[in-house]
């Protein structure tokens, strides 16, 4: 992916974002939930794309 897309779509998420919590009625704690998901969602993301979590996926559980 290229920085120019990467760019792109983190200001479409947070347009998106400035635009559900300015323009769609909704009770704040629902706002403040939805903010924390778009942002750990963006979050886990941007890790993954840059290897962050290519660790993680060699550690195994049980058997």
């Amino acid at each position: 992916m290229d920085l120019v897309q990467f760019v792109i779509i983190l200001i479409v998420v947070g347009f998106l974002l400035w635009m559900v919590n300015n323009y769609i009625p909704m009770d704040r704690k629902i706002k403040q939930i939805l903010n924390v998901v778009v942002v750990i969602a963006v979050v886990l993301w941007v890790g993954n794309l840059f290897g962050i979590f290519d660790s993680v996926r060699s550690i195994h559980i049980g058997k």
